[in-house]
């Protein structure tokens, strides 16, 4: 390989990290204006906090295994230790699964938490993101009466399939919520698809995709021998490919109502060059489809702003 050939890797890769990480109308469907007529229950109000440390982050080494209201409980995915966190981030509590619990029962003890009803959104990211990428979706949904929970998991560290024993801890959680929808972005519709090969839950009502590679994304394809792509990506940006003995083909079309959103230029020639047909710089539109969706648009906007873009937003909150 030629220092020009490698250097034009190099930049193309880096390029690729900043669209994972990071509007026009929409072809068809999707006419927002309904609203959720549902209460979500009142945010609890947080108690002292004895730790007084906001944590600084490390997403990528934090998976949730339990919801209640604006407080989680992670696992970290090197130590195998859990801490308990209010919903600014402030740790309560760091040990075992269990001192984590009997700190968040005392809390809810203390300051009479109600138990959890109605109805519920989980917002589950792509590789690299994390759930402040939802932030503009959540505040919108929270307006229409639902609660949300941001899913984390450490995207970059882990393999599809255990980013889904994740959201299946954090789905059984939600004892009292009578009723679960999902917006997912990109790698985290993949995540959603593994948790239904295995496991199924009655009270998913609904799924909104955004961006996501259902039929494997061609890049990952192209990048899956690069050394710096396999670093930043980790084993799960192993399975993002559309080969036929990838994962990706083996996952499941959900049995429950489903629409999606693809980004796009709408036009044959797309954002990148390198992806056939019309796509959002990542994937590709024809990658977005699955059979049986209940409505499927297309919106003129890049991968990473999709979650973001108002028209998104607002049809996702519709839907």
């Amino acid at each position: 390989m030629t220092t020009n050939h490698f250097v034009k890797r190099l930049v193309f890769v880096g390029c690729l990290c900043a669209v994972f990480s990071a509007r026009g109308p929409a072809v068809y469907g999707f006419e927002p204006g309904a609203k959720n007529e549902s209460v979500a229950a009142p945010i609890p109000q947080i108690p002292k906090r004895n730790l007084g440390m906001k944590t600084l982050g490390g997403r990528q080494f934090w998976g949730d295994v339990s919801f209640f209201h604006r407080w989680r409980i992670q696992k970290n995915i090197l130590t195998g230790h859990f801490r308990l966190l209010d919903g600014d981030d402030f740790r309560h509590a760091s040990g075992t699964r269990k001192e984590c619990e009997d700190k968040l029962d005392e809390i809810k003890k203390s300051l009479k938490l109600p138990k959890m009803s109605g109805k519920a959104v989980i917002l589950i990211h792509g590789i690299i993101r994390s759930s402040k990428s939802f932030d503009k979706m959540r505040e919108r949904l929270e307006a229409e009466g639902y609660q949300v929970f941001g899913f984390d998991y450490p995207s970059t560290r882990i393999e599809i399939e255990d980013a889904a024993e994740y959201l299946r801890q954090c789905i059984s959680s939600l004892e009292g919520i009578e009723e679960i929808s999902l917006a997912v972005h990109s790698m985290g519709g993949l995540v959603t698809r593994a948790y239904l090969a295995k496991h199924q839950d009655k009270r998913l009502k609904r799924l909104v995709m955004m961006g996501v590679p259902n039929n494997g994304a061609r890049m990952a394809d192209k990048l899956k021998r690069n050394l710096l792509f396999r670093a930043i990506f980790g084993p799960a940006g192993q399975q993002l490919g559309s080969h036929s003995d990838g994962l990706v083909p083996t996952l499941p079309i959900p049995e429950f109502e489903f629409a999606i959103i693809a980004g796009g230029k709408k036009n044959m020639k797309g954002y990148n060059p390198l992806i056939p047909g019309d796509d959002d710089g990542t994937v590709s539109v024809s990658s977005a489809r699955l059979p049986g969706a209940a409505d499927f648009i297309v919106v003129r906007c890049l991968h990473s702003f999709l979650i973001s873009n108002d028209e998104v937003v607002e049809c996702t909150v519709h839907f």
